[in-house]
């Protein structure tokens, strides 16, 4: 490409008449996209001046048809106003009773907890559950956590409870909290040990406020956690709409997920865990 190039520009430096022929080329060029902008120029100018005198006629036309029929075109537009009037005056009344919204059906153990029967946390598991291998690599720092129901805000603890009888009694998932209320102190150590863990700092996490716990399941006497295992992700299905059906935030539908957590967001003001 060079060397065409350069060839190129010797024979212009070198013979005019190399020059010449170059230039008429051009100026032919140049002519030939000066006459095809003027005709399109003058064609839009053309159009332009006709759609005006269309429009204008158009207009002329439709005034006169409404002037000579203004009775009829009255009627028209009254029929067209009439299904506006009559939903105006209907309000947010249903005229379709199809569509008028359904009466939930009370789930009577959410009836009972909300008339007053209190529930009992079940027996505390030995220790040394919580502090096998499996148990620390999935969730560190579990064996030191807090599992006092005595620190959960009451009403709180009494859903997460009752969560737990119907994840034992209609689906036949045993339970087990593994963190309940955690100190500021407690959040910035698990915070430091990066994102996978949590990414919220002291006093960010519901935690704090007694409002959260973090829950699994127990098999043949040891915690299930880990997602990989079928049976257990499809309790964390169940356990999740258990929790949301009792006003329960469930941890499974976050972004950075946690199948086991659920809150209960009484205030405002505190991102959750």
């Amino acid at each position: 490409m060079y060397f065409l190039l350069a060839c190129v520009a010797t024979w212009l430096a070198l013979f005019p008449a190399g020059r010449a022929v170059v230039a008429g080329a051009l100026h032919r060029t140049g002519m030939r996209w000066r006459g095809l902008w003027s005709g399109a120029a003058s064609f839009l100018r053309r159009a332009a001046s006709q759609g005006r005198h269309t429009c204008q006629s158009h207009w002329r036309a439709a005034v006169d048809t409404v002037r000579h029929h203004a009775l009829l075109c009255a009627a028209g537009v009254a029929l067209l106003c009439i299904p506006l009037l009559v939903a105006l005056l209907a309000g947010s009344r249903p005229l379709l009773s199809a569509y008028e919204t359904p009466v939930r059906e009370i789930n009577p153990q959410v009836a009972a907890l909300l008339e007053g029967e209190q529930l009992a946390p079940p027996p505390p598991l030995p220790p040394l559950v919580f502090t096998s291998a499996e148990v620390e690599q999935l969730r560190p720092m579990t064996a030191s956590a807090s599992r006092d129901w005595a620190l959960l805000d009451k009403e709180f603890a009494q859903r997460l409870l009752l969560a737990f009888r119907i994840m034992k009694e209609k689906h036949g998932y045993d339970m087990a909290l593994l963190e309940g209320y955690r100190s500021p102190q407690r959040q910035d150590a698990l915070a430091a040990l990066g994102a996978g863990v949590t990414g919220a700092a002291a006093f960010q996490s519901w935690h704090q406020y007694g409002l959260a716990a973090d829950s699994a399941f127990i098999r043949d006497g040891k915690l299930v956690i880990s997602e990989q295992d079928p049976w257990a992700m499809r309790g964390y299905q169940l356990y999740g709409e258990v929790a949301e059906s009792l006003g329960l935030t469930w941890g499974g539908r976050w972004k950075m997920r946690d199948f086991g957590h659920a809150e209960w967001r009484v205030s405002n003001g505190i991102k959750r865990n």
